[in-house]
């Protein structure tokens, strides 16, 4: 551990965790969560840190508006984050706009010791200095500083009020600059039609839009730069070849309803031992009668029925998975490593990356080894998903000027644009108060904002 707080480079964590369990449940969840998301960051001690959340707020957003309330100044406010000084907090809470709510939720910290931490303005096209603290909510749409999207309803006709979309934010940290995207795709509605086709039906939505999301972010509106993706991706095991390997031996029985002879039940039985049964699976049922098949190795002989990123293999990059599977775990606060029988356990929360991005994290790992895709709460109740985290070191040099954005590689006397991208003798990504020692609120040195107060931008609440 010594060395990952002595290793040279800039720290980097970000966190992908479906949170919707523990607004449901907030007096039994939150405090267990904070804990465990303490302790990683306590042991990282990144510089940047990056919090995607999903299903912020629970089921019912409204009813939850105080705990979220409460959640978001305990984030920001703790012992445990005290030496973070800036920050950055996107709350989709529209939960009222059925065409544009996503309850996503993403938070970006800070370290006091960083310098010259830039974010991106979409509208304006240029990088603003990032200073104090600031929280926004309600219409993210007319947020400058985001890209916010909900998927199509047409993307998923079964569920009629899905709120799966994306955020995407753009940082430039140690002349690096990355898109965040935090997304959370469409679920597999019911076991039994999952288990119909390989790849199911619900594989090839999620497809469709984690395909959308990649060519938005790659499009001609802006620069390209690398990016990392996650979230909840909600990817599934191939539920049809999942059965036949787990019941190679057993017969199934099918059950039907009376008035429509729908198929309503499967069961799986042992040919012998009394006809034991091993699986039975509904809509929402899937009840196997050994989970330590999942828990075992940390559940790595199933990830070869993890397939849905096999797709993309050319757009994007994965570290080695050596954590069991994310969701669905009990809700159950005295419970911290039972899976619930809603749902054949699945790696649904992943942090994905361009192959760009993976060229800058495996350098920070041959360098350094100070690379850890992984977990959070193993033996702990983190409500429905377990969180899930990466950290990794921007080594020195790994990104050299080049690599950074046209805009600030003008600031620093490398104008590798082309000559209609200036204006002056400042460059089109950054006015003249956005400048390194320029004048105005921008040029103010971060670091000196020491004090605890928070800035609320436009359409945002005090918390």
């Amino acid at each position: 551990m010594a060395g990952k707080v002595t290793a040279p480079g800039t720290a980097v964590l970000l966190v992908t965790a479906n949170v919707g369990s523990l607004f449901d449940d907030p007096e039994n969840l939150q405090k267990n969560w904070l804990r465990e998301f303490y302790q990683v960051v306590h042991t990282h001690k990144p510089h940047f840190m990056a919090l995607h959340c999903q299903e912020f707020g629970g089921k019912n957003y409204e009813a939850s508006m105080s705990h979220v309330d409460k959640f978001v100044k305990e984030l920001l406010s703790s012992d445990a984050m005290k030496e973070y000084n800036r920050a950055r907090v996107y709350l989709d809470e529209n939960y009222k706009s059925q065409e544009h709510f996503t309850a996503l939720g993403s938070f970006y910290f800070l370290h006091e010791s960083l310098k010259n931490i830039y974010q991106f303005d979409f509208k304006a096209k240029k990088y603003k200095k990032v200073t104090g603290k600031e929280i926004y909510s309600d219409t993210l749409e007319s947020t400058p500083m985001l890209e916010k999207e909900k998927f199509p309803q047409d993307y998923f006709p079964e569920c009629k009020w899905s709120r799966k979309g994306f955020i995407r934010t753009r940082w430039c940290i140690a002349d690096c600059a990355f898109d965040l995207v935090n997304i959370h795709l469409f679920h597999d509605a019911s076991n039994l039609v999952a288990w119909e086709t390989s790849p199911s039906v619900y594989s090839g939505i999620r497809h469709k839009a984690l395909g959308y999301v990649l060519d938005r972010i790659i499009d001609q509106r802006f620069e390209k730069v690398s990016y990392f993706v996650f979230g909840d991706f909600n990817f599934r095991l191939d539920s049809k070849s999942v059965v036949e390997t787990l019941c190679t031996k057993a017969t199934m029985q099918t059950v039907r309803a009376a008035d429509t002879n729908e198929v309503v039940k499967l069961i799986f039985r042992e040919s012998d031992n009394d006809r034991k049964v091993v699986l039975q699976l509904e809509k929402k049922l899937f009840d196997y009668f050994n989970q330590e098949v999942f828990r075992d190795n940390n559940g790595t002989a199933l990830l070869e029925f993890d397939k849905e990123l096999s797709v993309f293999k050319d757009r994007l990059y994965e570290l080695d998975i050596s954590f069991p599977p994310s969701y669905p775990y009990s809700e159950d606060s005295s419970q911290g490593e039972q899976y619930m029988n809603t749902r054949c356990p699945a790696w649904c929360d992943r942090i994905l990356m361009s192959l760009s991005a993976k060229e800058l994290v495996l350098r920070s790992e041959s360098e350094e080894k100070v690379v850890t895709y992984d977990h959070i709460g193993r033996n702990v109740c983190m409500g429905d998903h377990k969180p899930v985290f990466l950290a990794f070191r921007i080594a020195p040099g790994a990104a050299p000027l080049a690599a950074a954005p046209s805009s600030l590689r003008a600031t620093r006397g490398l104008r590798t644009g082309p000559p209609s991208l200036y204006s002056g003798s400042s460059p089109a990504g950054l006015g003249e108060s956005d400048l390194p020692g320029a004048a105005g609120p921008a040029a103010s040195d971060p670091d000196a904002h020491t004090g605890p107060q928070v800035s609320i931008a436009r359409s945002c609440r005090a918390l």
